[in-house]
């Protein structure tokens, strides 16, 4: 069994900085991430993250992930249309397909972005979601994609965060994680919401699809979210 603790970039990601996590074989970073913990084995990020907010040096075992990596590897889960084109969604299908993970469990990745208060742990930020992006029109969505992706090979996804979040995976927390097993899914409506996916044929090889938007359908991306949401199964 591999397991991954994903760390993002939201204000209570800071509490997995004093965390014993000999659970997991793998820590992944997204973009100021790494920031968190010195033990981060993978950092992944876009390719205009700022070379100033970069780690001064890597460690032997750590290794950075860049568009030229994840790119190919989240084609494999059907591209970032169907996967929502934030930097989330993407560092868990890279994982999911790079390290072949049990579990995958997630901290500072809520995508909730209050007005009054700080967005980042590391102050205000520039948040994927708050674009113009018809990939983002349901956050719930692309999770419940996510998360029946991931039980299809076996891996559980879960979110360590204690606060509101637009992930629907289940909650979860350090200790128990790495016990987590895939929930069971509605397979019928798995199923639809593939064949729609291959029938809408909004995949784009190079991950750039902002650039042939105009091809999107938002009542089809809206339609086919439905099915994702409603092909999850909650205990």
């Amino acid at each position: 069994m591999t397991t991954v603790l994903l760390l993002g970039s939201g204000p209570n990601v800071v509490e997995a900085a004093d965390w014993q996590v000999d659970q997991f074989d793998h820590i992944v970073a997204i973009n100021n991430a790494w920031r968190v913990r010195p033990d981060w084995t993978h950092l992944v990020h876009p390719s205009d993250f700022p070379e100033d907010r970069m780690p001064p040096q890597l460690a032997p075992d750590q290794t950075v992930i860049q568009a030229r990596d994840y790119v190919q590897l989240q084609n494999q889960y059907g591209g970032f249309v169907y996967a929502g084109g934030t930097m989330a969604f993407t560092a868990s299908y890279w994982a999911l397909a790079a390290l072949k993970p049990s579990v995958i469990a997630v901290l500072g990745c809520d995508m909730v972005y209050p007005k009054t208060e700080k967005t980042h742990f590391y102050g205000k930020g520039t948040a994927d979601p708050l674009r113009e992006d018809k990939t983002l029109r349901s956050l719930e969505a692309k999770s419940a994609r996510l998360m029946v992706k991931a039980a299809q090979q076996g891996c559980a996804m879960v979110n360590l965060s204690k606060g509101e979040s637009r992930l629907v995976f289940p909650r979860a927390d350090v200790h128990s994680a790495s016990a987590f097993e895939p929930l069971a899914n509605d397979e019928a409506l798995v199923a639809a919401a593939e064949a729609e996916e291959t029938r809408l044929d909004y995949f784009v090889p190079s991950g750039k699809y902002w650039k042939v938007e105009d091809r999107f359908d938002v009542d089809a991306i809206d339609a086919l979210d439905a099915l994702w949401l409603r092909s999850v199964r909650h205990p």
